[in-house]
């Protein structure tokens, strides 16, 4: 096989997998997957969420909080698009929000932000609240 000929195959191998994608995913799902928002682990974090999933993805959201107001959040895994996807999304979603509000939010609310999930990542999601839900009950805990 030629460079040329290897170039032209791993390109034509590029577009039938983003195409696969598109008839899955939503277009917001693919944007946060494919250019994370808040992708890193930060150090100095007032909070800490950390579960692994029943698919075995593990989520990690870390929290700054000033006066109950999230004003940082970030998130890791080593999940699939989707779980990245709902981490993402998420962390957008909370910036701004007091503390009771953001672990008031439903995975249901989630999944209608990113336009939905195929069934079968629904489960994301749901990680995601979760961990996000565990980093405040932490906050919480150390409050007091």
């Amino acid at each position: 096989m030629t460079d040329d000929s290897f170039q032209k195959f791993i390109e034509e191998l590029q577009r039938k997998i983003e195409y696969e994608e598109e008839k899955k995913y939503s277009k917001a799902v693919i944007s946060e997957y494919r250019k994370p928002n808040n992708f890193c682990d930060i150090k100095d974090a007032d909070a800490v969420g950390k579960i692994k999933g029943p698919c075995n993805d593990t989520m990690k959201i870390s929290l700054k909080i000033k006066n109950s107001i999230i004003t940082n959040a970030f998130f890791w895994t080593d999940g699939c698009g989707a779980t990245i996807a709902c981490g993402s999304m998420l962390t957008k979603m909370i910036k701004g929000l007091n503390i009771k509000e953001a672990y008031n939010l439903t995975n249901q609310k989630l999944i209608e932000v990113l336009d939905g999930l195929p069934k079968e990542h629904l489960h994301c999601s749901k990680l995601a609240m979760d961990t996000l839900k565990k980093a405040i009950e932490n906050y919480n805990k150390g409050k007091k």
